[in-house]
């Protein structure tokens, strides 16, 4: 009988909701057709794939592929570059939204406030071949506008895109310029949602605006910043394909060379399917693992977490 009743609320609500249902029915299925179901090629990780057997007929191998990507050489030089970058863009990168919105919400002038705001978020809407063609315009040694400059003030010119020292630098000054202004919007609506009798207390108790911001803003959106750091961990393996294949040079290959681009040039270019896949597969279950244990983590000093 409760069953019955279940069931008869179950499609009540289903009535009732439905152009909810209907909106989000194009979401639902984005990630059924392109995430969910993809799912199963994953099993030729532990197969000889060959497109020409199918995943039925190519013979199962185990953890071979595996054990050759754990044994290979190219695994601790791929490891070394991608954790730099990522720890480089954790460092550098995900606390410049923070201080870029607690700068934008000290702003008095609206019309300012917003014609910044408007300026730093039109890099995210560039693609990485526009911010690489920039680049290579900016700082080529030759005819780079930068080197022109440093020329012409009667410095030697600065090798910026074939130099393996620095490239691991331009990569996240490349992250920072696209998507810093982006990454304010969480921080800004999470800013605005602070009540503004706590301001208005520290004001009473003589605090200036800098204690104001010390005090009340950042342990006000304090779990907003954990979960963002929760989730920038879980893709500390994931620096991003389009932007390091457009950067890649010869020269450079050595520090440049990360986990995508490994992907791309054992997957795509040589065809072998199976064991870019083990890569994958090891990619994301690092992903799960360190967004599991960060998550642990933030609990136990008393934040909420991602769930």
């Amino acid at each position: 009988m409760l069953k019955k009743q279940n069931k008869i609320q179950f499609f009540r609500n289903l009535k009732r909701d439905r152009y909810l249902y209907l909106l989000a029915l194009p979401g639902i299925m984005y990630f059924l057709i392109f995430k969910y179901l993809p799912m199963y090629g994953i099993t030729i990780a532990f197969q000889d794939f060959s497109p020409y057997l199918g995943f039925k007929e190519s013979p199962w191998i185990g953890f071979e592929h595996f054990q050759r990507f754990f044994t290979n050489d190219d695994f601790w030089m791929l490891l070394r570059n991608t954790l730099a970058i990522s720890f480089l863009n954790i460092i550098f990168f995900f606390p410049l939204p923070i201080i870029l919105s607690l700068l934008l919400n000290e702003l008095r002038s609206q019309f300012y406030k917003r014609t910044v705001q408007s300026l730093v978020y039109l890099p995210h809407f560039l693609s990485w071949v526009i911010i690489a063609s920039l680049s290579f315009i900016l700082l080529g040694k030759s005819d780079g506008i930068v080197n022109f400059i440093i020329n012409e003030l009667g410095f030697a010119k600065i090798d910026f895109l074939t130099n393996p020292d620095i490239f691991w630098f331009l990569i996240t000054g490349q992250s920072i310029w696209k998507e810093v202004g982006w990454g304010t919007i969480i921080f800004l609506a999470a800013i605005a949602g602070v009540n503004t009798e706590l301001y208005e207390a520290a004001k009473i108790d003589g605090a200036n605006r800098f204690r104001q911001i010390w005090h009340v803003t950042l342990p006000a959106i304090r779990n907003v910043v954990v979960i963002l750091l929760i989730l920038r961990l879980g893709d500390v393996i994931e620096v991003g394909f389009e932007q390091i294949f457009l950067m890649y040079n010869g020269a450079v290959s050595e520090v440049a060379e990360v986990f995508d681009t490994y992907v791309y040039r054992v997957g795509i270019q040589q065809g072998q399917f199976s064991y870019s896949t083990a890569v994958g597969i090891f990619k994301s279950l690092v992903g799960l693992v360190l967004v599991v244990v960060a998550n642990k983590i933030s609990k136990r000093f008393g934040e909420e977490g991602i769930y």
